[in-house]
């Protein structure tokens, strides 16, 4: 059986699927080019969890796969959605 669907496996199959995990809090940045969800993890540092708008290029790129921890800080001064990384 193939199932295609936007919403993350995680969150469609999970039992109380609506109150997941309600303290998790996810950010969506811009860096080099490609929008992403991540989950801030500490001062610096964010985990990727999906790839919204790039390039098919980038899903090539290991260092932009979920799951990659990244360098996050963020900025009031940058425009929406930006962040230094």
């Amino acid at each position: 059986m193939s199932w295609y669907s936007i919403i993350p496996l995680e969150r469609s199959l999970a039992p109380g699927s609506d109150d997941l995990e309600p303290g998790r809090r996810f950010r969506e940045i811009r860096i080099g080019g490609v929008l992403m969800e991540v989950e801030p993890m500490g001062e610096e540092q964010a985990r990727i969890v999906r790839l919204l708008d790039c390039g098919l290029e980038h899903y090539l790129n290991s260092s932009y796969a979920p799951g990659s921890i990244i360098r996050y800080i963020p900025t009031i001064a940058a425009g929406e959605n930006e962040a230094k990384g």
